[in-house]
């Protein structure tokens, strides 16, 4: 899917998605601005008790240690919008192998927003949080 590879806000995202799936968190936080704001999913969830997002690279830092890192998660793209010079959407399902049988799966569309250095300034994912509840809960897991 890289019919706009590119495009810079497209670009940051498949350098998201490519060094999520590494493992790589250092090189995942230096596509951030030290300012940038997270929101994964927007609103408010068990993640974020505000609702307003991991703001700053300490904030994101620790959402990867609490969210990314630890988990097992394969995200699909299905389509990639361009939209100006610094921005894109991006319509994806993430499923999180959570060992044997147990999957979650969530579809979603994050937006990629860039600042004038070319660095991620917020990313925001839309998925429904009481879907995944509601996922886990079947198996038992909430």
């Amino acid at each position: 899917m890289n019919e706009h590879s590119e495009h810079p806000a497209i670009q940051a995202n498949m350098d998201s998605i490519r060094l999520a799936s590494q493992g790589d968190k250092e090189g995942w936080l230096v596509l951030y601005a030290n300012d940038a704001v997270v929101q994964d999913p927007v609103g408010i969830s068990p993640f974020d008790a505000t609702g307003e997002g991991h703001v700053g690279k300490e904030a994101i830092s620790k959402f990867w240690d609490d969210v990314i890192g630890p988990s097992n998660i394969t995200l699909t793209v299905h389509k990639r919008i361009p939209s100006g010079d610094r921005a894109c959407a991006v319509h994806q399902t993430a499923v999180n192998n959570m060992g044997g049988d147990l999957k979650t799966e969530v579809e979603m569309v994050a937006i990629y927003e860039l600042n004038d250095e070319g660095k991620i300034q917020r990313m925001s994912a839309f998925w429904s949080w009481a879907a995944m509840e509601e996922q886990l809960k079947a198996m038992g897991l909430m």
